[in-house]
């Protein structure tokens, strides 16, 4: 099913086209506001009687007199200036509503007609280091913003720029030959698994005796050359820390249901060999010049504080590579080799000034001709206290901890709720609503925002919440199941080609199903997910009214056969937008 705004742009676009004569003159139809103006609204009269210099009433009433909507809506009104509301006809809607069921896949959405390679770059976390709460945001609005995308139709390819490479490495690939060296040489007790056992301490020790250890650090000078200049010794060394850092936030990924594989990994490693290749070409470009013994470029009009122009650093004078130079060699590994359309990244605000620096640099360079290249921001996750999210001793909260106390606390509320469920049930419901509750919280939110994490108001059963939504599923479910016990929901079902509305709420509840198309639409076009959610919401909402005002059980039989389907759609396009797109459980009972 093509888009219904869509239709209704181009043939609204079309009459104005006709009667002006001017091509460059959109509908610009959206959703009506309020429902006492009707269903949609075409906003762009006004736009194109002041192009043409016409009173935009008038030209408003020649378009719609030029206008053919018959099948889809009842005659088109004309509201202040030059509005055209439009209210969808009864037939219309219950056609789409056919179609929608006809579709147990896609739910009568189309894929679109050009599709993309998209390349979307989000989580990044730290080898050797712990996942904590700063790479929450960015792993699952990438992954939402991935699976968005890819539903449309767009191939996807994900890629999580890991840091593997660096000289700490140096410093963690000897601490970890000294202490398997000595447990073989004392016990043989201690392997690799063991002694990564607790990454941020491994971490944090190989820190402090490069800091105050000379011999250690001399050490690790020694090892980060040796791994530099590819010794099989030191590779292995480092590979085991990689691999073993993986066995720590691949689990995460699973209990966020983020689709990240070891198979997307492309860290700074893989870039070290083409990094001198990068620095040349600019150079071959005059585009870097040295400034200070770096090289740098100067991209734009970026200034400093003071007003000098900014630069981009590549080479620093001992001649190092930086981050700038690893994610210009990304950009053109994507470009030349993935072979994106279009590239996402997804990281927090504070690196806006980075990546517009990055982008201006592959513009001039020309490496990004007929590339969209898209920086995905978000803002800071908060505690209650309106400062950024800690643990109560001030420390880094590890994003396995918290998922783990999110579980907690929705075991404690299922318990409440529901203490008569077996405990294997309980399990599974607390591990949807606690991992659904802290991604939906984040989703329904503004990603350019600051977000104040707050258990309490993401496990409530009320307002835009995982549990509202997953109760709101799991409730017509039990509607569903009360049925069958005296009603055959299938065969009500099967076979029906024709549907008429007999309350004001069944083709309310109809409308809002017809617009899911649109609302995926815009999130994945805007990488906002609180769109999705907000749609979302409102379905569960409109649905929540219909079942006030329409009984289905107690229904006529021409009645019922409407409403069971209203039932049924709603249930679907629920667990699509949740399970599918926003990666989060749902359960059959609460």
């Amino acid at each position: 099913m093509k888009k219904l705004s869509d239709i209704l742009e181009q043939r609204i676009s079309q009459a104005i086209e006709t009667v002006t004569g001017q091509e460059d003159c959109p509908a610009l139809v959206g959703g009506s506001k309020s429902a006492k103006f009707g269903d949609y609204q075409a906003n762009g009269v006004m736009a194109a009687a002041k192009k043409i210099k016409t009173n935009p009433r008038q030209l408003a009433e020649q378009i719609v007199a030029e206008l053919d909507i018959d099948d889809i809506c009842q005659p088109p009104e004309i509201a202040g200036p030059g509005f055209i509301n439009l209210r969808l006809k009864d037939e219309f809607v219950a056609g789409r509503l056919l179609e929608i069921n006809s579709d147990k896949d896609r739910l009568g959405i189309e894929k679109v007609k050009m599709p993309k390679t998209v390349v979307v770059d989000y989580s990044g976390p730290n080898i050797a280091k712990q996942m904590h709460v700063g790479h929450l945001r960015s792993t699952i609005i990438g992954d939402c913003i991935s699976r968005m995308v890819e539903f449309e139709g767009h191939t996807v390819v994900r890629q999580n720029h890991i840091g593997d490479w660096g000289t700490q490495f140096g410093m963690l690939c000897t601490l970890l030959e000294e202490k398997v060296h000595k447990a073989s040489k004392d016990e043989g007790l201690l392997n690799i698994s063991q002694t990564l056992e607790d990454l941020e301490k491994f971490y944090q020790e190989a820190k402090l005796k490069d800091d105050t250890d000379e011999e250690f650090a001399k050490e690790a000078r020694a090892a980060i050359a040796g791994l530099h200049h590819g010794e099989e010794y030191w590779l292995n060394s480092w590979k085991d820390i990689v691999r073993e850092s993986r066995n720590h936030y691949q689990p995460i990924y699973g209990r966020l249901a983020v689709k990240l594989t070891p198979e997307d990994e492309r860290g700074e490693s893989f870039y070290a060999d083409k990094l001198a290749d990068v620095v040349e070409q600019l150079e071959a470009k005059k585009l870097a010049t040295k400034s200070d013994g770096a090289v740098c470029v100067f991209p734009g009009d970026f200034k400093n504080k003071d007003g000098d122009p900014l630069p981009f650093i590549i080479q620093k004078s001992d001649g190092a590579f930086l981050y700038a130079t690893t994610d210009l060699a990304a950009l053109r590994f994507r470009i030349n080799e993935l072979k994106a359309d279009k590239i996402i990244y997804v990281t927090d605000a504070r690196q806006a000034l980075h990546f517009n620096m990055l982008f201006e640099t592959a513009k001039m360079a020309g490496w990004t001709d007929n590339i969209d290249l898209t920086h995905v921001t978000f803002g800071t996750m908060l505690g209650t206290d309106g400062k950024p999210f800690k643990t109560r001793t001030g420390g880094t909260v590890k994003l396995k901890d918290l998922l783990d106390e999110a579980v907690q606390r929705a075991t404690a509320v299922v318990e409440e709720k529901n203490p008569d469920l077996p405990e294997e049930q309980k399990k599974e419901i607390a591990q949807a609503v606690g991992i659904g509750a802290v991604k939906y919280a984040d989703y329904s939110n503004n990603r350019n925002s600051d977000f104040v994490f707050s258990f309490d108001k993401m496990l409530a059963m009320e307002g835009n919440t995982a549990p509202y939504m997953q109760y709101a599923y799991a409730r017509i479910k039990s509607i569903e199941r009360k049925t069958e016990s005296k009603v055959d929901i299938e065969n009500e079902l099967a076979g029906i080609d024709s549907l008429t509305f007999s309350d004001e709420a069944e083709k309310e509840l109809g409308k809002m199903l017809i617009r899911y198309d649109q609302a995926i639409a815009v999130a994945a076009e805007e990488c906002r997910p609180n769109y999705l959610t907000g749609y979302l919401y409102d379905l569960a909402q409109t649905f929540s009214r219909f079942y006030n005002a329409c009984p289905v059980l107690k229904a006529e039989a021409d009645q019922r056969v409407i409403r069971l389907l209203l039932c049924d759609l709603t249930a679907r396009t629920i667990k699509h937008g949740l399970t599918e797109l926003l990666g989060i459980e749902v359960v059959e009972q609460m």
